[in-house]
């Protein structure tokens, strides 16, 4: 359940807000794997094109996603598809230097001081060894925390969506969802949720903000 917090009444109709991790609460990842890559000796593209087109390597990512592989299994699994020996920490060395998005943290702490429920839903790529949500500071954040690693499913599953409000307490339609990936939308959007796509523009903050009334604050 959320936390309750004694606040004033929120100047919006929305009740609360769900923030992706990745794309959405951190920089460009992408460009910090091309950077890593080129620093590995491999081709820039290497670890994006591995992970989302070898049948094998995104298998084994759908499977972490779900709970059903361990981080420290994908490293050693993953390493060779990668032209990689050396798998130990894998994924938090091309992680490491992936910084969290100080707009959108801002937007969420001003989100929460103003009152809402403020939830992360995130497809997650393991918690150990490397904790990417603590990597970046983003735990403390939210009421809510859907993972989805912790809950045995992924979106774009309906059933996780679904979760994230039963555990925020409130309706889907007084929500807005935050993601960067278009997949991931119209099963929030099914439960009668706003959704907003993180297009990587500066302005994704800013139209979250305004949909809260809470832009002066971000």
């Amino acid at each position: 359940m959320a936390q309750s917090r004694d606040t004033d009444t929120p100047p919006s109709s929305y009740r609360g807000l769900i923030l992706d991790f990745a794309g959405v609460l951190t920089t460009d990842a992408l460009q910090v794997h091309r950077e890593w890559c080129i620093r590995q000796g491999l081709d820039p593209e290497a670890w994006r094109r591995t992970l989302n087109t070898h049948p094998v390597v995104r298998q084994l990512y759908v499977d972490l996603e779900r709970g059903a592989l361990s981080q420290a299994e994908w490293n050693r699994q993953a390493a060779p598809y990668l032209g990689l020996s050396d798998h130990e920490n894998l994924m938090g060395r091309a992680w490491s230097d992936v910084r969290p998005a100080a707009d959108m943290v801002a937007l969420a702490k001003a989100a929460r001081e103003a009152g809402y429920v403020v939830a992360m839903l995130s497809n997650s790529f393991g918690l150990d060894p490397y904790d990417p949500y603590a990597a970046c500071g983003v735990w403390e954040l939210f009421d809510v925390t859907v993972v989805s690693e912790r809950e045995g499913l992924a979106k774009p599953d309906p059933a996780i969506y679904q979760l994230t409000l039963d555990r925020m307490g409130l309706p889907g339609e007084a929500c807005v969802f935050v993601d960067d990936h278009p997949v991931n939308l119209p099963p929030a959007e099914a439960l009668g949720i706003t959704t907003v796509l993180a297009d990587g523009e500066p302005s994704t903050t800013a139209r979250v903000a305004a949909l809260f009334g809470i832009g002066a604050r971000v």
